[in-house]
């Protein structure tokens, strides 16, 4: 038995699919397919039942595939235990970030973290908050920076800064008479969202109390992939939108003249680290955070958390 053949039988399991976890592994699938075949004959049992697709682990294959997601585990508490008494920052780390985070901050805190930590292999992919936590369970990603706190079990949370929300208005809208604005001022109609899939829609939603006001009008016809969308179609004369405070440094003047804060205390969205409670890659993601934390405008690192606005998740409230 090896170490190799128990990372590929575990990326079989989040994959569902002999090719797929071969590619992952970065070998062919007759190789891959060989040496799970070695380690069942080794075993005397199957581990997966090859008959259905997508492929699912036999009952003792699940006991066995958790077992070996535990030597696993303790191979890599040792090997960063080895690089913390040698004061070294190296490894491979999988980082997915959410979409509506993605554009404003990687082009902050990567350049930073790859210059600091240039033996650090740093990839990062866009993923929706439902999509990375699944992937973070099946250990196809080691973190997510999304939106928190989600409350989610065996997950754990680590907070990173906060964001003010604001309104994004065209020049015909008659919020821009105002100073400050309240939930209530926000009429549904003229309101621009993202797409299902998208946690800063469900906060929206919850901010404006959407559900109660306007039971499905016209706001919810039109929905973008992206806030750089929405933010187009308002600059295009129509309606507003709300814009998380990171998204609106690149504004120009112009655009800046038509943003619109809410009354204090400003809501704002808790942006934070997620790992599996099994995680122990601990040195890199603290890494990370270092590198997020001192890249991102000062601002954002002072606003307080008075009025985080929850995330609707299948019609409910996570995080009251």
């Amino acid at each position: 038995m090896t170490f190799t053949q128990l990372e590929y039988i575990v990326a079989v399991n989040a994959y569902r699919h002999f090719a797929d976890a071969a590619q992952s592994c970065h070998i062919t699938q007759p190789t891959l397919s060989m040496q799970i075949q070695k380690l069942e004959e080794e075993l005397a049992v199957k581990i997966f039942d090859r008959s259905k697709q997508p492929v699912v682990p036999t009952a003792a294959g699940e006991e066995i595939i958790e077992q070996a997601r535990r030597i696993l585990a303790e191979k890599s508490v040792l090997t960063e235990m080895i690089q913390e008494k040698k004061d070294l920052v190296t490894g491979e780390i999988k980082v997915a970030v959410i979409p509506t985070l993605a554009p404003y901050l990687l082009p902050l805190f990567v350049p930073v973290f790859t210059k600091k930590y240039p033996q650090v292999k740093l990839t990062i992919i866009e993923l929706t908050t439902d999509h990375l936590i699944k992937k973070l369970r099946e250990g196809q990603i080691d973190m997510g920076i999304l939106v928190t706190p989600l409350h989610e079990k065996g997950i754990k949370e680590d907070p990173l800064f906060y964001e003010e929300l604001m309104v994004y208005s065209s020049g015909k809208n008659k919020l821009l008479r105002k100073h400050f604005i309240l939930s209530g001022d926000i009429d549904p109609n003229d309101l621009l969202l993202l797409e299902e899939g998208h946690c800063f829609r469900s906060q929206i939603i919850n901010l404006c109390e959407l559900r109660k006001r306007s039971n499905g009008g016209p706001h919810f016809e039109y929905e973008a992939g992206s806030l750089e969308t929405l933010r187009r179609m308002v600059d295009a004369g129509e309606g507003i939108t709300i814009l998380p405070e990171l998204a609106t440094y690149g504004l120009s003047s112009d655009q800046k003249e038509r943003l619109r804060l809410f009354k204090s205390p400003a809501p704002v969205r808790e942006v934070g680290i997620v790992t599996h409670r099994d995680f122990v890659k601990r040195k890199l993601v603290g890494a990370i955070k270092h590198a997020v934390l001192e890249s991102i405008p000062v601002k954002l690192r002072s606003n307080e958390k008075k009025s985080i606005v929850p995330i609707l998740h299948n019609e409910r409230i996570f995080n009251q």
